[in-house]
């Protein structure tokens, strides 16, 4: 494969990470918010088990990264098709990490320096969570959250009379 290849492919699979956060808003406010809401519905539920229905999203969502490659690899040979797959699989990597272990905590880590876009996004996620039913949610994006969404940033009595 030559330089350009690598490139183009390099390029397909950001270009792929990229469009999935389009995809999984729409999927998240159509589908999940919509006909699958009984799967769903069990992520806007406080509960103690480790897993949830809504975890069968991420099988299902697998499905077209592993069906690409293996396409890409039996069908079509082509690393273009490939890539695809690697971004779909990169943005599912970088989802889990986001939404399962920093903001709900399902493996107990949390980044020592959260700077303000993550607390943007941590923020956002929260006010979606505010809603526990199907309708009137907002923020339905997983790694992008409009500066709508910034915390408040409170301050304290105390402070405000030391500073006037």
């Amino acid at each position: 494969m030559d330089g350009f290849s690598i490139f183009l492919c390099v390029l397909i699979i950001i270009g792929t990470f990229l469009a999935m956060e389009g995809v999984a808003w729409l999927t998240h406010k159509y589908v999940m918010h919509g006909f699958l809401w009984t799967w769903h519905r069990s992520h806007h539920r406080v509960h103690t088990h480790a897993f949830e229905r809504n975890d069968l999203f991420a099988v299902v969502f697998s499905i077209p990264a592993m069906t690409l490659m293996i396409m890409s690899t039996t069908l079509f040979h082509s690393v273009y098709v490939f890539s695809i797959g690697i971004g779909i699989i990169c943005y599912g990597i970088f989802y889990f990490v986001f939404h399962d272990v920093i903001v709900h905590q399902r493996i107990r880590w949390l980044p020592k320096k959260r700077g303000s876009y993550l607390q943007r996004m941590i923020h956002a996620h929260y006010i979606h969570h505010s809603k526990h039913t199907k309708e009137d949610c907002e923020a339905f994006g997983f790694l992008y959250a409009p500066k709508k969404f910034e915390p408040k940033k409170f301050v304290l009595k105390k402070e405000r009379t030391e500073t006037q």
